[in-house]
């Protein structure tokens, strides 16, 4: 990695603060919920869909996509393109880490995707592909984002090899934050995807 510079540290500072804007945190106060006292928790799409039903789960997952894209970008404009491959990492940090939100944040599925989004689309396409199969298969969101976590290595090895350092870290925490689900998964206790609004608790 080339030498560390003042820009490259702003723009990573500037990667993790918009991993911390929470579209479902913010959403869920205007219907006077904390997204982080219902369903499973998690401040991310999923739980959103579940919370809140699929309008707001589409605008969560719309604006933590845009996070990722726009971190990278601006990372690449402020110190190249080096500094936009590790702003994926740090805009995910943000997300699954939020100092804004005393580091209970997404599992960074959708802010990843979009950091990737930026940096290679065909990658990027590749991994949604194997969520999107994998979910409509199983109806298992926790699932897809694991298959695609995994495949994340083998693929970035073919498609964007200098990215693999910073890939291989992301797949992991994406992995220890879904390290419940994998428990569930296990223990065939994971539940399903559901495109309507539920109030009741959910696990995944």
């Amino acid at each position: 990695m080339e030498q560390i510079s003042l820009s490259f540290v702003i723009a990573m500072i500037v990667a993790y603060l918009l991993g911390n804007i929470s579209p479902s945190t913010i959403l869920g106060r205007m219907h006077g919920i904390d997204i982080k006292k219902e369903g499973s928790g998690n401040a991310g799409a999923t739980n959103t869909l579940r919370v809140l039903g699929p309008r707001a789960a589409a605008v969560t997952f719309l604006v933590d996509v845009m996070k990722g894209v726009m971190a990278v970008i601006l990372a690449e404009q402020m110190a190249g393109p080096a500094a936009g491959r590790w702003a994926c990492l740090f805009v995910m940090l943000g997300h699954v880490w939020p100092v804004v939100l005393r580091f209970r944040g997404g599992k960074g599925v959708a802010v990843s995707f979009g950091a990737i989004l930026a940096v290679n689309w065909k990658l990027a396409l590749l991994l949604l592909l194997i969520v999107v199969v994998a979910v409509v298969i199983t109806r298992k969101v926790s699932f897809g984002s694991i298959a695609a976590c995994v495949s994340f290595p083998v693929l970035g090895y073919f498609l964007e090899r200098e990215f693999m350092p910073v890939g291989v870290i992301m797949a992991l925490i994406i992995l220890y934050a879904h390290r419940s689900n994998i428990g569930r998964l296990m223990r065939g206790e994971e539940n399903s995807i559901h495109f309507s609004r539920k109030k009741e608790d959910h696990q995944s």
